[in-house]
């Protein structure tokens, strides 16, 4: 019973509602029987045996009935159910790999506290919202390096995003070389029809082997989507440098700004997309809006099966409503 109670469901619950019909029901009914009694005075009370008659007392009944059988026919019409619902859902990851400079000038202090700390803060509340993703990380200055390939691991891939950095690269901001470097890794991956880089970087193309085009036309041969961000403000912004006594100074950075026209053609040549930072809160803008853009796949497939158990409250119901009125019109008729 216990089981069959935890399971059953009603089809329009809202119908429910009218039992409470019920105690506004139960309110008139007492009320009515109060106002019947007639109140008299004799002189002795000789004769009367102080019993109730059986029949008043079982007329008490028929509202029990009248209410009971309200009540079974309101539970039919919700129409009542068991049964079960199943609901099978399964979802279509995406391959990601950031490509993120590290070159010196990303330690310019436009953005607070700086460039670099403002793009891990922005790359790992992404990472954050794509929980069904394999995400990976490859930085660049002179030369690339994989710091993370593309994982599920997000706890472990945040960790790397914190401690990326360019104390083990050569001078310089090779963004050929990181973006070929992370179409590599997603070449390795198989079985996912989506895969996606988002290059981010605040210069030009500075050494490094391969050209941004070039390894654009690469990812485009596999159907990788490159979004590029360029960071940075367009006045020239003060980038931290040791001087030869060893000191930690600042310099204003002599480039005007990053290289926009090569981000752009790398992004639509792929597919992809070129946005624009100039402050923190701008580049966790575009992050939010990539997410939006390259949203996962979902198919629900739902199995229902339901019992209908209508016609046993119905049949109920009227069982009881047939029975008032055989007693009404019986056993309590001299008395209703």
């Amino acid at each position: 019973m216990k089981e069959y109670l935890n399971n059953i469901r009603f089809e329009d619950p809202w119908l429910l509602l009218l039992l409470l019909l019920v105690p506004v029901y139960i309110y008139y009914i007492r009320k009515k029987s109060k106002q019947k009694f007639v109140t008299f005075q004799i002189s002795s009370i000789a004769g009367f045996s102080g019993k109730i008659p059986a029949k008043i007392k079982w007329m008490r009944l028929l509202p029990i009935l009248r209410i009971s059988a309200f009540v079974l026919i309101v539970i039919a019409i919700a129409r009542p159910q068991t049964g079960f619902s199943n609901k099978k859902i399964s979802s279509q990851g995406i391959d990601i790999m950031m490509a993120l400079d590290v070159s010196p000038s990303m330690y310019a202090i436009d953005f607070k506290p700086n460039r670099m700390e403002a793009a891990k803060v922005a790359a790992n509340e992404f990472i954050d919202s794509r929980p069904n993703d394999r995400i990976g990380l490859v930085v660049f200055a002179g030369e690339a390096f994989t710091q993370c390939p593309a994982t599920l691991d997000h706890e472990m891939l945040k960790a790397q995003v914190e401690t990326a950095d360019n104390w083990y690269l050569k001078d310089g901001t090779a963004i050929g070389d990181g973006l070929f470097m992370a179409v590599n890794r997603l070449a390795d991956t198989v079985n996912l029809s989506t895969k996606v880089i988002i290059l981010l970087t605040d210069g030009v193309r500075i050494g490094g082997k391969y050209s941004p085009v070039d390894a654009a036309n690469a990812a485009k041969q596999l159907n990788i989507r490159v979004y590029t961000i360029g960071v940075g403000t367009e006045a020239n912004a003060p980038i931290p440098v040791i001087d030869k006594n060893g000191r930690r100074i600042f310099e204003l950075d002599p480039r005007i700004s990053f290289d926009e026209p090569m981000l752009k053609d790398v992004s639509n040549l792929t597919g992809g997309q070129y946005f624009k930072a100039d402050s923190k809160e701008k580049l966790s803008e575009i992050y939010q809006q990539i997410d939006q853009i390259e949203k996962q796949k979902f198919e629900v497939d739902i199995t229902q099966r339901y019992d209908e158990h209508f016609f046993y409250f119905a049949l109920a119901g009227l069982l009881l409503i047939v029975l008032e009125i055989i007693l009404t019109n019986t056993i309590f008729r001299s008395l209703t």
